[in-house]
């Protein structure tokens, strides 16, 4: 897994600073070389001192990176990318404001070629801190793009006071609670909260975010107000449940039974798939030295073995879904039925 290049996927609405993040990204001094592919020239505005000569879609950087648009096909540039002299540290695709970033995930996951050479790395979305309630009102599809991220930088906060601020982290949580959440002013942020996250890496996630499984708990055992008001008081912020956007975690220290699982998440993705968004997980299999990890978009999964667990390592597997209205009961149940 470790020779394939990352590919890091940008979304954000229009305005909310994707363009500032992308032209920090070329232009810092950071020794790597990127390939970035963006969907025109003419929207996205990428500063013109950083471009130096250009042929039909492919405009080099002045720091060695390399620009191109999709105007063609996402994976014949890609494909056009990987086979050029120089070979890339990463790549970072930057999607338009009102697009859904689901196809182009899916794009590493779909084609065999570039299954092979790249790996999805993370989702970064761009939020636009005055104007995000407001979006998530009317336009469904910011809550996608919150949903499906990985890293979201919260942008423009200079421009909001404390109290919307906590109240936006807040409704940023009700729909995506596992997604690492950035406070930043003009997009300025350390390039390794964005690049290289091996965000599908769970024990990431665990690491940042401890309270996240307690909070899970929490949501399943109490069902009255008082009590959920009461259980969350100690994080002194309001906890919103999005109507139509929840997530769901599951987690066994058993080992499960690859012969079990596989057809049971293929089933599930099969006929869920349109409203699970995402889907990861760190899989312990029973005999089986090496952590499988897997990470899905809609109905589509990809997977691989990882690395060997090491000594003593807990051996647990856990599993995270994002999506609409998702059956919680019947997840569990499957899930629970996958033990060996």
């Amino acid at each position: 897994m470790s020779e394939k290049v990352p590919v890091t996927v940008l979304t954000g609405y229009l305005g909310a600073g994707k363009t500032t993040l992308l032209n920090r990204i070329l232009s810092e001094p950071h020794g790597k070389k990127f390939a970035v592919i963006v969907n025109e020239f003419g929207e996205i505005g990428i500063d013109n001192d950083l471009v130096v000569n250009a042929d039909e879609e492919v405009f080099e950087m002045n720091n060695g990176c390399v620009c191109c648009t999709v105007r063609g096909d996402l994976i014949r540039i890609i494909d056009g990318l990987m086979r050029r002299k120089g070979k890339f540290d990463a790549i970072i695709v930057e999607t338009t404001g009102l697009a859904d970033p689901a196809p182009v995930a899916q794009t590493f996951f779909v084609d065999d070629a570039i299954g092979a050479k790249t790996k999805l790395d993370a989702v970064v979305t761009v939020a636009d801190a005055m104007w995000l309630k407001d979006r998530l009102k009317d336009a469904p599809e910011t809550k996608n793009q919150i949903a499906f991220a990985d890293v979201i930088l919260i942008n423009k906060t200079d421009l909001v006071k404390q109290d919307d601020l906590r109240e936006i982290e807040a409704r940023i949580r009700g729909i995506n609670p596992y997604a690492r959440l950035h406070r930043t002013e003009r997009c300025a942020i350390a390039l390794p909260e964005v690049l290289g996250r091996n965000a599908f890496d769970l024990e990431r996630i665990l690491d940042l975010e401890p309270d996240f499984l307690l909070a899970n708990d929490y949501d399943h055992h109490h069902h009255g107000d008082h009590d959920h008001e009461h259980a969350h008081h100690h994080h002194r912020m309001k906890h919103y449940h999005d109507e139509d956007m929840q997530s769901l975690a599951l987690s066994t220290d058993k080992p499960l039974d690859p012969d079990k699982f596989f057809p049971w998440v293929q089933n599930l993705v099969a006929t869920e798939g349109p409203s699970i968004l995402r889907s990861k997980g760190i899989l312990a299999f029973k005999d089986d030295p090496e952590r499988f990890v897997f990470q899905g978009v809609h109905m589509i999964l990809d997977g691989d073995h990882q690395r060997p667990w090491q000594d003593g390592e807990k051996r647990a597997s856990r599993i995270i879904f994002i999506g609409r209205k998702l059956p919680e009961e019947k997840i569990r149940q499957g899930f629970d039925a996958c033990v060996a």
